[in-house]
Order: C-alpha cells, then structure tokens, then sequence
C-alpha cells in the first residue's frame, strides 16, 4: 500500500549534528561571556513557546491535566527556553529537556543556573538522541510508562532534514514517550497541519495519536491560498 505521508524534504545541514553541536558551542561561549544572550528561541518571531503553553493550558482544562504535577519532555530542547516559559506558567511537575548535542544540554544548564529564579533551577537537562537512545535513558520512576507532555519546537523540523527515514521513524519513536492519554505538542515551520497529521495520524506509522487541538498564529493569503508560516499541533495518544 502506498505510504500516506507527504513528500520529504531535502536532506539539509540542519538534519546534522555536526551543525547543532557547531551552533550551540558557539552560543554556550557566547553565554559564557555576556549571560544576557542565552542563544537562539526558535520560533521567537511567532511567539510559538506563547502559543504552545496557551494551547497546553486549553487542553489541560479540558482534561485532569494539573499544572502542579504534569511531568514535562522537551524533545531537542536547545536553550531549554520552552521548558522555562512553562516553569513561569506556572507547569511544576517534573520537567526534563533531552537533545542530542552535548554543547546544547551545556547551554541549557549555564543558562537554568545564570538565571535569577529558582524555577529555572528544577527543570533537568540531558544528552539523550530520540531517534537512536535507549528509552531507559528518559522512561524511568514515575515516567517509566510516558510523559504525561511531550513537546517537539522544531525538532522534527531538524530531523525531517536528515533523510526520509528518519522522519519516517520519528513519530513510533515519540510515541512510547507519552503516557496514555498523555499529549503531544509539536510545533512546525516546514510541515502545514495537515502534513503534520499525515505524518503523526497516518495509519502507517504505529503512533496511536489524534488530533486534540491547534494553535493560532497570524494567516497570510498569496495566490487565493490562505496559510501560516508556522503550526503548531497538540496530538493525544490513544
């Protein structure tokens, strides 16, 4: 049977390591010299961690989701500037911010510890690879079934760069990540929602996941196609 998922993308230099450890080395020196540049916020110009926490926050009212013991999972966190936007939501279950950089998990706890606020002191950072780690590195304790959030800023962006398989694979790797009946965020700029419901939603992939909301960002219209630059979708798993 045909493969119901979209057309890939072209392999890039942004599906590579070698770029994100070149990238974040570079932001931890600069951090290390002037803490006000805590290095790059992807998404910053759609203000997507702003949306991301809004359509948590909706889909937690929805569900017997409490802010005071959700546990949190940033895939490729960065910075880990989407898990302090939550600490400041008020979100304090424990949260865990995994990429696979060395240099990018560095920065992140240079950065938790640079901060003046004690949240930013209770998030965790890891070098975990969701696409090739041991799921003994992240489902542990209290998480050995899943996460009740897992969020993904870009980073199936990133791995949809390295190669179709990859992309491919991704989505059965998240899934066993999140907690039954748990959600799933993820946020694009290279994929439309319906793309990123083919790929999370297709019957081909083994995720299990619905769709459960999205979040709003500013439309454009060229051509009498009406469109976003960026989507973010929250999926549960069923």
């Amino acid at each position: 049977m045909p493969s119901s998922n979209p057309n890939h993308l072209d392999p890039s230099e942004l599906g590579t390591r070698e770029y994100w450890d070149t990238l974040y080395a570079r932001e931890l020196r600069n951090h290390a010299a002037d803490p006000s540049d805590e290095g790059t916020t992807w998404f910053d110009d759609a203000n997507a961690e702003c949306k991301m926490a809004q359509l948590l926050g909706d889909m937690a009212s929805a569900r017997q989701l409490a802010r005071e013991t959700a546990s949190l999972l940033d895939l490729g966190c960065g910075n880990g500037s989407m898990l302090f936007a939550l600490r400041a939501e008020q979100w304090k279950g424990r949260a865990l911010g995994v990429d696979y950089s060395p240099q990018s998990v560095a920065l992140a706890r240079q950065v938790a510890s640079s901060r003046g606020d004690h949240d930013a002191r209770t998030v965790d950072f890891a070098e975990w690879d969701v696409m090739g780690g041991s799921y003994e590195g992240v489902l542990s304790g209290a998480q050995e079934h899943g996460w009740d959030v897992v969020l993904d800023k870009g980073t199936f962006d990133a791995i949809s760069l390295a190669g179709p398989r990859s992309c491919e694979l991704y989505p059965a790797r998240v899934a066993p990540l999140v907690t039954k009946g748990g959600l799933f965020l993820v946020t694009s700029c290279n994929w439309t929602e319906e793309e990123l419901t083919s790929w999370f939603v297709g019957e081909d992939n083994g995720a299990g996941f619905v769709v459960a909301g999205r979040a709003e960002y500013r439309t454009f219209s060229f051509g009498g196609v009406k469109g976003q630059t960026v989507s973010t979708l929250c999926f549960e798993r069923i």
